[in-house]
């Protein structure tokens, strides 16, 4: 569904200017002002239109292209690559964008959820996320998403834990080497083309990609 946004979001825009316009030319029009009640739908409409406008395009546009996740067994730490956003403040810079974020391969636990969602005549959506526990509880303090379905999530879930327990060597032989998303020949989708690519902080993709020293 990405790249539906940005063209939804002139739309409401051009909605949220037509609002007040309409207010204005019935004013001239019928030379009188108008009422309380036609100046709060207006008002209304044009906030809700506004609003919406800057969501679809923050959310095709902001969303990077990728959201990894490095596991590294050295250091038993997951670095996590996160899209943070929050539809009720479009407009604000702090809550949107994309963060590292760094959890303890202990405390994550693989959570799988089966419901069905509104998607016409219904529709079975599944989704695989992680949870992060709080030290020596069951006490979820974060989740972040890891799959779209079930049996890629128990594949996926079951590749980190081979790896993290033996090693890459335990892994299996894939024909291809894994897709960049940041390198990925992007034609037609303006959203993907607007989205920003996927860099690491400095300091965390070192640590993630290297074996604690003497020293840390």
């Amino acid at each position: 569904m990405r790249g539906v946004g940005v063209w939804l979001a002139p739309f409401n825009f051009l909605l949220s200017i037509a609002f007040p316009a309409i207010l204005i030319v019935y004013a001239v029009t019928q030379h009188r002002a108008p009422s309380l009640s036609l100046v709060l739908v207006g008002l209304c409409g044009c906030i809700t239109a506004l609003w919406a406008g800057m969501y679809f395009w923050k959310m095709d546009t902001e969303a990077p292209r990728d959201e990894p996740i490095r596991f590294n067994r050295a250091r038993r730490k997951v670095y996590v690559y996160r899209f943070r956003h929050n539809g009720l403040k479009p407009f604000s810079r702090s809550a949107w964008g994309a963060r590292a974020e760094v959890y303890d391969w202990d405390n994550l636990h693989a959570e799988a959820c089966s419901i069905y969602g509104a998607m016409g005549s219904g529709g079975l959506i599944e989704t695989v996320t992680l949870a992060v526990l709080e030290p020596g509880t069951y006490k979820v303090i974060d989740r972040f998403h890891f799959a779209h379905e079930l049996q890629q999530g128990e594949m996926y879930w079951a590749m980190a834990q081979l790896f993290m327990q033996q090693g890459s060597q335990a892994l299996p032989l894939f024909p291809r080497p894994p897709r960049d998303w940041n390198n990925e020949k992007i034609r037609f989708n303006l959203a993907r083309r607007l989205a920003p690519k996927v860099h690491w902080p400095e300091a965390i993709d070192l640590e993630s990609r290297s074996a604690p020293s003497m020293h840390d």
